[in-house]
């Protein structure tokens, strides 16, 4: 969902071995050998600016029922919201409610099909799509053998953990993991791949009756 630390991209260039080929190269924030563009992630999820259908497809509200903010999450306010996250526990692999916090097994980036949807309140109780994410938790992530981050068009996902020194859940109730947004419904002038976008707002969160998704 975001950030409790933010590392940069330490190289421009990620070699991939394909078969028998020698290994290729794609810059950062392109895609990379098989992974699909934004315009072709756009496509695979536009029916998901229906709520409805997110939710006839098995996509649930974030327990803690949360429009993020920057600010709620130890960020400048400059930096903007998320939203409200709704999410596959399939695919991200939760089979169990918190305990304390949402633990998962998943190692799911697929972002044709992706783990969560981040839709921004609307004014007359509607929930309008923002931003696609995947997420998978440090512990699983590790577990399937991995010694690097998620990558996402050659770019690492965030990290996000908790930080128990501080009053600020981090992780909003998830434990530690990593996560990519992908900003391809609202332009986002801190980058398509920040956590927060200024042109997002969650003022009218309060407003809307959403208890029953």
């Amino acid at each position: 969902m975001t950030i409790n630390m933010r590392v940069g991209v330490s190289s421009l260039f990620l070699a991939f071995g394909l078969g028998g080929c020698a290994p290729e190269q794609s810059a950062a924030g392109e895609p990379a050998p098989g992974e699909p563009t934004l315009a072709e992630v756009r496509t695979a999820t536009e029916r998901f600016q229906d709520i409805d259908v997110a939710l006839a497809e098995g996509y649930v509200r974030d327990p803690a029922n949360v429009c993020e903010t920057a600010d709620m999450l130890g960020q400048p306010i400059e930096k903007g919201a998320m939203g409200v996250h709704y999410f596959r526990p399939d695919l991200l692999g939760v089979t169990a409610p918190p305990s304390p916090r949402v633990n998962g097994d998943g190692t799911h980036t697929d972002f044709l099909n992706p783990g969560i949807l981040i839709y921004e309140p609307q004014a007359d109780g509607s929930m309008e799509l923002v931003a696609v994410e995947n997420l998978v938790f440090v512990a699983s992530w590790e577990a399937a053998g991995n010694t690097s981050r998620p990558r996402f068009h050659n770019i690492e996902y965030d990290l996000m953990a908790d930080d128990p020194e501080t009053d600020i859940d981090e992780a909003h109730n998830f434990e530690p993991h990593y996560d990519r947004h992908v900003w391809i419904y609202r332009d986002n002038p801190n980058g398509v791949f920040e956590p927060f976008n200024p042109n997002v707002t969650c003022k009218h969160h309060a407003t809307t009756s959403q208890a029953s998704q």
